[in-house]
């Protein structure tokens, strides 16, 4: 039994073996592979991808061998293959990295170097060679790799110093600094950053490099970006200077050679190049199609400028931003980037007149001028209120960040316009997400605070179409709208209040929201509604009350507020949806520190009867929840008849102990006579 045991366990040592060699020999194969180190630290990284190279032999006799390797010998190896993946790291790290971020992180950089060094000559100088069949040769080259690790110290030459030290300087430097041309022209050269093939690559990788860095995101790539602006806007100029322009789609102006400097706003973010085809990402950041495609594909799910997440990879065409770069480019002479043919058509659902519209109003809805933006902010919220494809179509021609930023106008009207717009546009369900991603959310509670009354009521509409997806009822409970709301549904019109009763209602279907809705007054509000001669607003007030009373904060606020008279007057006369949700309050509240009390002065109602009546003829909740409300009450009548039988069984007792007592002295003074 003992020898079969063993037998059947043997070729687990074997078989971790085998995967464990296998990685180990695949590490070196792809470092073999890793090439084009850049110029900073190319003498480092070199040295290091020759070294793990040399011991590729060792892995392949290992693969070779029949022999079986020891525990301890696997864990030596696995212990060698996590600092193979470090090394392996760092050496990407040196290939595809941002040459600027490598020279300016020069430190954390040689820190790496020392780490995976020592990683690598502690690994080494614990493997087993009496254990593992490998050849003499073999050995005597791993050991001499294990001598080179143990005695390599890595420098950094004099010239990458006075490089760290260059780009130091302009790091630090404000944005609109000016940097003197010959040290640009020496960073250009030191770095290989002398081709616009060059500086697009070194965009690209930055951008990478930041994604995976420590330290703020934010901060470094705005920075470094600036500092690479700064030597591309050099070798620019100094390229055309010298009649050899970087883009040949340039066209001579005014009679000068020199090359315009491209506004920010108009180039890609990555790639820094003057953008053809602008779209949209769902953080409101705006970059070159193709190059953001390309971010995409290749597995991120981050704004590279922002590193926030992107809630959708959809892209979203920039009209408003391409025509403004197409009149720069007229303007200063140049021709303006082509971009690709299928991008340049109207949105599937749109025709090309009403295409041509939409980007007509964008222009005047984002012009400095308040008659434009007050007119087309009216246009596209009726456009937008007629039918799908307009709201298709504006959406997809980057009317939504445009519409939020005229929220906190102080033009009544266009603000109006405005939010009622966005209301229209939230309709078609993918709109939803376009709005929250664009931070609509603070400019319309801004809105529902100090808007007019209309734009109060449609704000809070707003809020109502936005809070059917889940996340979003987080995300609008934390903004503040919910104290507004309650004041809306107390001062607001007939349609406001509804407007803001439905808003209510969908935010509090989540817990987290119940008790904002509680202390902003929520109950009294309803109290009011409920008790109102009208009744114009019992539906909603009952319904928002009924969600309410689960939790216990808005179980303890309609106690309070004395609500048990008014939702017993609804159960024996209300409709039967009112009924029903009357009857989910009363349900709430017998199920607490309190139940005694509210329980017994049901029955002192004789709710007995109506209660009955729902589970006969009521709404299927509504049956449900008489039930329980009527087995409720059977318990506490019965627990106070126990307690009534108990009390008079205590008080026969007590009389019972009392004649005993008397009796029990009567005998003992006639014993003493």
């Amino acid at each position: 039994m003992d020898e079969g045991a063993n037998e059947a366990a043997a070729p687990e040592v074997p078989t971790a073996t085998g995967r464990v060699v296998d990685r180990l020999a695949e590490a070196v194969e792809e470092i073999a592979g890793i090439s084009d180190y850049r110029n900073a630290y190319k003498k480092q990284f070199c040295n290091l991808s020759r070294r793990i190279k040399l011991l590729a032999p060792m892995f392949e006799e290992l693969k070779e061998s029949n022999d079986p390797i020891s525990k301890p010998a696997v864990g030596v190896l696995e212990k060698l293959n996590r600092a193979l993946d470090s090394a392996k790291d760092l050496l990407r790290l040196g290939s595809e990295g941002s040459k600027i971020f490598l020279v300016l992180e020069r430190d954390r950089i040689m820190e790496m170097f020392q780490v995976v060094t020592f990683q690598l000559e502690q690994a080494l100088d614990k493997i087993p060679f009496d254990e593992i069949d490998i050849s003499d040769e073999v050995k005597e080259q791993v050991e001499l790799v294990h001598s080179q690790f143990k005695r390599a110290k890595e420098r950094i030459d004099a010239t990458d110093t006075e490089l760290h030290t260059d780009l130091l300087s302009i790091y630090s430097m404000s944005a609109d600094a000016k940097v003197d041309s010959t040290i640009l022209q020496s960073l250009a050269e030191k770095l290989q950053l002398m081709t616009i093939s060059d500086l697009k690559q070194e965009s690209i990788a930055l951008h990478e490099m930041v994604v995976s860095s420590g330290g703020d995101p934010g901060k470094i790539i705005e920075k470094m970006v600036m500092l690479l602006k700064k030597v591309k806007d050099f070798v620019q100029t100094q390229q055309s200077e010298m009649g050899t322009p970087t883009n040949p789609r340039v066209l001579p102006s005014h009679g000068t050679t020199k090359t315009p400097i491209i506004p920010d706003d108009f180039r890609c973010p990555i790639s820094l190049e003057l953008m053809g085809d602008p779209v949209i990402v769902s953080t409101g950041q705006t970059y070159e199609r193709g190059y953001i495609k390309k971010w995409l594909e290749a597995g991120h799910n981050t704004c590279p400028k922002t590193q926030q997440k992107l809630s959708s990879t959809s892209l979203t065409p920039n009209y408003v931003l391409r025509s403004l770069i197409m009149r720069w480019c007229e303007e200063n002479g140049m021709e303006p980037p082509k971009r690709p043919a299928q991008t340049g058509k109207p949105p599937s659902d749109c025709s090309a007149s009403e295409h041509a519209k939409v980007v007509d109003l964008l222009h005047k809805l984002s012009s400095q001028n308040l008659e434009d933006q007050r007119s087309a902010a009216g246009e596209l919220r009726l456009l937008a209120k007629r039918n799908a494809d307009n709201r298709v179509c504006i959406a997809e021609a980057g009317a939504i960040p445009v519409l939020v930023s005229l929220l906190v106008t102080h033009d009544i009207r266009t603000q109006e316009h405005a939010v009622t717009a966005l209301l229209n546009l939230s309709i078609f369900e993918e709109n939803k997400g376009k709005i929250i991603v664009s931070g609509a959310v603070p400019g319309i509670v801004h809105v529902l605070k100090r808007g007019s009354m209309e734009a109060r009521e449609n704000a809070a509409a707003t809020l109502f179409s936005l809070s059917v997806v889940d996340r979003n009822k987080v995300i609008i409970g934390e903004s503040g709208a919910i104290p507004p709301l309650v004041l809306l549904l107390s001062e607001g019109s007939q349609r406001g209040k509804k407007d803001a009763a439905t808003a209510l209602f969908n935010l509090c279907i989540y817990q987290g929201n119940k008790g904002k809705a509680v202390r902003a007054g929520v109950i009294q509000t309803l109290m009011g509604l409920l008790t109102d001669p009208e009744a114009s607003m019992m539906d909603e007030a009952l319904a928002i009350m009924a969600i309410l009373s689960s939790h216990p904060e808005g179980k303890a606020a309609i106690t309070a507020a004395e609500a048990l008279p008014v939702l017993i007057k609804v159960i024996r006369s209300g409709s039967p949806r009112n009924k029903e949700n009357a009857a989910a309050v009363l349900v709430h509240l017998c199920n607490g520190e309190q139940q005694q009390q509210h329980l017994a002065e049901l029955q002192e109602q004789g709710m007995m009867e109506p209660l009955f009546a729902m589970v006969e003829s009521g709404t299927d909740r509504g049956k449900r929840k008489a039930a329980q409300l009527l087995e409720r009450m059977n318990r506490f009548l019965d627990q106070q008849k126990e307690a009534h039988v108990q009390a008079k069984a205590q008080t026969r007792a007590w009389i019972q102990g009392l004649v005993d007592e008397s009796r029990d002295t009567t005998a003992s003074a006639s014993t003493d006579t």
